[in-house]
This record gives structure tokens, sequence and C-alpha cells, in this order.
């Protein structure tokens, strides 16, 4: 792990959640309890919850069950951390969040749910950054270790 987070750029911290298909192996399926695989229309999956920085490389894996929520994750992930930005989608627009970044000294990059009455601006140039964690993804997706239900 000390190999993934040496020379990180911490101007931005980005967090994210993929899920992925788990294997169809009758084996996978008896130990299901200890292995992070949730039971979905899909048949099974795992969740993988990231931390990455801001040239989109991952510093933190937690993998869960398929239908665990994002924000479920996201303290464990900041723990220890340190940044000038964190930059989330909506699932992590919670206020408790927020509160843990601007604890770390760092400024929340979220936009805002609809449903609430006060719209908490953001700013654009820097939530256009998250695209290399969406990236991220791609790549460890496309070496095709973890598929993505479709």
């Amino acid at each position: 792990m000390a190999a993934l987070t040496a020379g990180r750029d911490n101007q931005y911290l980005m967090i994210d959640s993929a899920i992925v298909r788990a294997t169809s192996r009758p084996q996978a399926e008896k130990g299901a309890k200890d292995q992070a695989l949730g039971r979905s229309q899909d048949g099974l999956t795992t969740k993988i919850h990231m931390l990455a920085d801001a040239l989109g490389r991952p510093l933190r894996f937690i993998v869960t069950a398929g239908r665990v929520g994002d924000i479920t994750q996201a303290p464990a992930l900041l723990d220890g951390q340190c940044g000038d930005a964190v930059l989330t989608d909506k699932a992590y627009g919670s206020n408790a969040l927020r509160a843990i970044i601007a604890a770390i000294g760092a400024t929340a990059v979220i936009p805002s749910n609809r449903t609430l009455r006060i719209i908490i601006p953001r700013d654009a140039f820097a939530y256009k950054q998250r695209n290399r964690i969406e990236s991220c993804f791609y790549r460890l997706k496309h070496f095709r270790q973890l598929r993505c239900p479709l």
C-alpha cells in the first residue's frame, strides 16, 4: 500500500464506487456471507469503493456486497487522509460527510441533491476533474478481471 501512496498528488482526493459482477461458480454461493458478495437481479455482485488522488491513481479500496450504499464507506476511505478538496458525486452529498471533509481541512466538491432546499455551491472546474476516477475504474474493468453488469 505504501507504493500506491508514494508521490501522490494531494490537490484533489476523489471518491467513487463501482459495481462488478462476481463469479458465477457454485463455490461462490456457498461462502457468500464471508466474501462481500451481494445478491441482486443480475446475480452475485460486489461493490468496490475507491479513493484516488488528483491523477486518478488509486489510494485505497474497500470491497463490500453489491447493495451496500456508497456513502457508508466514505469515512473509512478518508480516515487519515489530507488534501485540498474532496470530489464525489451526488451519492455522497450528506451533511455528515461534508463535516468529515471539513475536519481534514479540505473543501467538499459535491453537487447538491435536488431534494435540498438550499443549494450548496460547488467548484465546477474542480468537479470536472472527477472523470479521472471514472477512468481509473474503466482501466481496471478493461483488464477483464472485473466485470461490470450490463
